[in-house]
């Protein structure tokens, strides 16, 4: 095939991607916006309210990302399901992950209750910051079941290339997080003012507000009648099928997240203005990896249709077109990184101290973001042809051996200091322990996206000549 045949051929899957993509982009920036939000407003009500966010939503999205990946094993079965036209096992399979997502509720909960063993990393915490962490955490528990539930509904809709459903509900959830966040956090309309704690009762609020509007909408839409979903008995044999794929997905969704958990928690060490400006570049860097994962779940939902079909050219073609619209949107993204950085600041900010830091990290961001964002699709793509073992074993290598391990030895363990020639070149500035962590977290991630994308050539290779990895 010519290079003009083959782009010709990527064009239709591109289109397709775009299509269901922007729906989950923005379905996900919406939910992201919520951590923007509470990071912004608790910053705004004191210095101590943004540490607590730091470390208590470090610890949430620790345990939440990591369940949420068993949940979202979902979408590569469905989405298989579906191109091979057995819809009525789309709608069991929904069900049944619903029972998996009440269970997995359970367990977060456990590790949610009892957040001194994560704040033993974190050195003397204030009395008043500890105690705002568990307050923050218990609220969370509320808002873990329903929010679980609700993946199971994304899921379902992303895997049937039915994405907008849960975008206007999380855009109509934005509003409410606003005003319940405005309530809570600064005590209005005679409520006493929480801070933090304020900012996680209302998530609790707004995710039950969001989980009773999505199964309405499956129960009202006509699209999903053929699927007939139901919520049945739990069945075993479903059940192994989704923990199989989803145990070794949520381990790697763990692993991604978790260099984040612990930077938190270590760079907590270097005092309340460092961990605000981490703070606000750990957001930053999740707003950004949005894109990449949209795209990266569309294109492995479109991807595992064609399996299910049969039709593994077209796999393979729509997986080279979600890799080089990753790679155009991430290159855009950082770019603006670069230019409006200072208006990026002051959204988050209006103290001098921890604007400074941040800006000082932010210096990493652009490339940090490139490497990320083509880990990402790689992960995603091998996904959808049910390939989870080997990916994890790959980013535990690279994200906790290179990435974590790495970045604590160099920023805070025996070797601190060592990257501080490396430091002052690529961000001047910026604290050492925290710079030192970001940048072999970079480095993590260039190791990852190397090797996943080494493993998913094998994988295409295998099913094209055999039919199965």
């Amino acid at each position: 095939m010519t290079s003009s045949s083959r782009s010709a051929a990527l064009w239709p899957q591109a289109r397709e991607i775009l299509r269901q993509s922007w729906p989950v982009l923005i379905s996900a920036w919406a939910s992201i916006i919520f951590g923007v939000m509470d990071t912004a407003m608790a910053g705004h009500a004191s210095a101590a309210d943004l540490q607590i966010m730091a470390l208590a939503a470090s610890i949430y999205i620790t345990v939440f990302v990591g369940l949420m990946g068993v949940v979202h094993a979902l979408i590569p079965i469905i989405a298989q399901h579906f191109g091979g036209g057995r819809y009525l096992e789309v709608g069991q399979t929904w069900g049944q992950g619903i029972w998996l997502a009440l269970g997995l509720s359970l367990v977060g909960a456990a590790a949610m209750l009892f957040p001194g063993a994560w704040l033993s990393l974190s050195g003397e915490v204030d009395p008043i910051v500890r105690d705002g962490i568990t307050w923050y955490l218990r609220a969370l528990v509320l808002a873990l079941p329903a929010s679980l539930v609700f993946r199971t509904i994304y899921a379902l809709g992303t895997a049937v290339s039915r994405p907008k459903t849960v975008m206007v509900i999380n855009l109509l959830s934005i509003a409410f997080k606003f005003l319940f966040n405005w309530i809570l956090i600064f005590g209005k309309l005679g409520f006493p003012a929480l801070g933090a704690v304020g900012a996680g009762l209302s998530t609790a609020i707004v995710g039950w507000m969001t989980l009773i509007a999505g199964l309405w909408a499956i129960r009202h839409d006509p699209y999903y009648h053929r699927f007939k979903p139901t919520l049945a008995r739990p069945h075993w044999p479903s059940q192994k099928e989704l923990l199989r794929l989803g145990i070794p997905m949520g381990a790697s969704y763990l692993i991604e997240v978790c260099a984040f958990t612990f930077m938190a928690l270590l760079i907590a060490r270097e005092g309340m203005f460092v961990t605000g400006g981490h703070q606000i570049m750990s957001n930053l860097a999740a707003l950004c990896y949005m894109m990449p994962m949209a795209i990266g779940i569309a294109t492995a939902s479109l991807t595992a249709q064609a399996i299910g079909a049969g039709d593994l050219q077209r796999a393979r073609t729509t997986g080279r077109a979600g890799i080089g619209i990753v790679v155009l949107g991430a290159t855009i993204t950082a770019t603006v990184l670069v230019v409006a950085k200072q208006p990026i600041l002051r959204l988050y900010t209006d103290n001098m101290q921890v604007a400074i830091v941040a800006a000082a990290l932010l210096q990493i961001l652009p490339w940090f973001h490139l490497f990320d964002a083509t880990q990402c699709i790689g992960s995603y793509l091998l996904r959808a042809y049910k390939v989870a073992v080997v990916p994890l074993i790959l980013q535990i290598v690279a994200l906790t051996g290179l990435g974590l391990i790495g970045g604590w030895w160099l920023g805070f363990g025996p070797a601190a200091g060592s990257l501080q020639p490396l430091v002052t070149r690529i961000a001047p500035g910026a604290p050492i322990g925290a710079a030192s962590m970001w940048l072999m977290a970079l480095s993590g991630l260039a190791l990852s996206a190397t090797l996943l994308f080494a493993w998913y050539a094998h994988v295409v290779r295998s099913y094209l000549r055999t039919g199965h990895a």
